[in-house]
């Protein structure tokens, strides 16, 4: 089997999944790469032999030695990659969120549809071992029906992540309930059994509105992701412009009655996700949320706390980038486009996860009101469905 070819656009943040791409001799080859800075381009593209390497993504659009696209660009740039991408016959790999409005999403959706270009969007978390694991608890019936799932975010380096650069413009992001939750939103709505149909929200900039700024245009200082201080309030260097919350909660009701809540908060001393999922005959908690991290399961009763558990499963070993998701999702869409099929992550879902976050934040901007979910049109419901073949 020849490796699939590859080409890349964006080298930022994400460009751990263009290094698990990189597989020659072992399914695929990152054969071009793309950068709107001449500097991480040269610097990054040596990491990958030597590959084409270009400022303009859509050089790589008419080049008949590359078979997929895997778009690791910034979120607002999304919708037009992938349109462009999925005209041009590339089939996509999307980075979630797919994209920052439900609008976006939407018209990426039908362009996969009118095209018959496949589209995949990277939602690694339902390959972490963690969210696996639970998934694989409610499904054998351990905890019964999930009736409601708690979802607690404690982004210990959110002032470095999502506050030095435009991750902290709404213009970019709509809001990191969006951008940041998206992933959690994916993971509720995969273990719940359904989609959220209405939100309510609460949000504010609490921390790191007051603290230092660099001017317009002033390049993140060295060594911004290896140097880390606490307390967060001493932090320097954020981002010349901050309109997005720091802090933000949100009520669901999901479209098969379940209730659902996710907190995020990005001044904590830790970082992980903490999930709670409460069913008809127990509840389930992850304690960790790393290979070799603990899923509790409560399932006899009624009794007081129990350290101890009923049953208590060790999140599985594994390697790499994000505890092996990286790799596994990279698989799966190397997979997908040579034969296509069913995948674990889903265009539709990816869609709805956006869909309520973007719900969610208009609600915490106006004051708690409570908003719809967008409906999604069903002929589109049925393409994905259906594995991206016409009924």
């Amino acid at each position: 089997m020849e490796d699939l070819r590859v080409g890349v656009v964006g080298l930022g943040l994400r460009a751990t999944l263009a290094v698990a791409a990189h597989r020659p001799g072992r399914g695929s080859v990152v054969a071009a790469v793309c950068d709107t800075d001449p500097d991480v381009l040269r610097r990054r593209a040596a990491e990958f032999g030597d590959p084409v390497a270009v400022t303009d993504y859509r050089r790589l659009l008419d080049r008949d030695d590359l078979d997929a696209i895997v778009v690791l660009a910034p979120d607002d740039t999304h919708e037009r990659i992938a349109l462009d991408c999925l005209d041009a016959g590339k089939a996509v790999y999307l980075e979630k969120p797919m994209h920052i409005t439900v609008e976006g999403c939407d018209a990426i959706l039908r362009a996969a549809r009118a095209t018959g270009t496949r589209l995949y969007v990277g939602h690694n978390m339902r390959h972490m071992g963690v969210v696996r694991t639970m998934r694989d608890i409610i499904g054998r019936g351990l905890i019964g029906e999930p009736k409601t799932v708690w979802v607690r975010h404690f982004v210990s380096y959110g002032g470095d992540y999502y506050f030095k650069d435009w991750h902290a413009e709404r213009e970019r992001t709509t809001g990191l309930l969006l951008q940041k939750a998206a992933h959690d939103l994916d993971v509720v709505h995969w273990l719940a059994g359904g989609f959220t149909e209405r939100v309510n929200a609460f949000g504010d900039l609490m921390l790191y509105g007051e603290l230092p700024r660099r001017a317009p245009g002033t390049p993140r200082p060295d060594g911004w992701l290896r140097a880390f201080d606490w307390p967060p309030a001493r932090r320097r260097d954020l981002n010349h412009h901050i309109d997005v919350e720091d802090v933000s909660v949100m009520n669901m009701r999901l479209d098969n009655g379940v209730i659902a809540a996710y907190q995020q908060c990005h001044f904590t001393p830790d970082y992980h996700r903490n999930y709670t999922v409460i069913g008809t005959e127990g509840r389930l908690e992850n304690f960790g949320d790393r290979p070799g991290d603990t899923v509790k399961v409560w399932n006899t009763g009624p009794t007081d706390y129990r350290d101890d558990c009923d049953i208590a499963y060790k999140v599985p070993a594994a390697d790499g980038s994000h505890g092996g998701a990286d790799a596994q999702i990279i698989t799966e869409f190397c997979r997908f486009v040579r034969e296509g099929g069913h995948t674990d992550t889903s265009p539709v879902a990816a869609r709805m996860s956006v869909a309520a976050g973007y719900a969610a934040t208009l609600s915490l901007r106006d004051g708690g009101m409570p908003y719809d979910v967008p409906p999604l049109d069903p002929e589109l419901v049925a393409y994905f469905d259906n594995g991206q073949v016409h009924v």
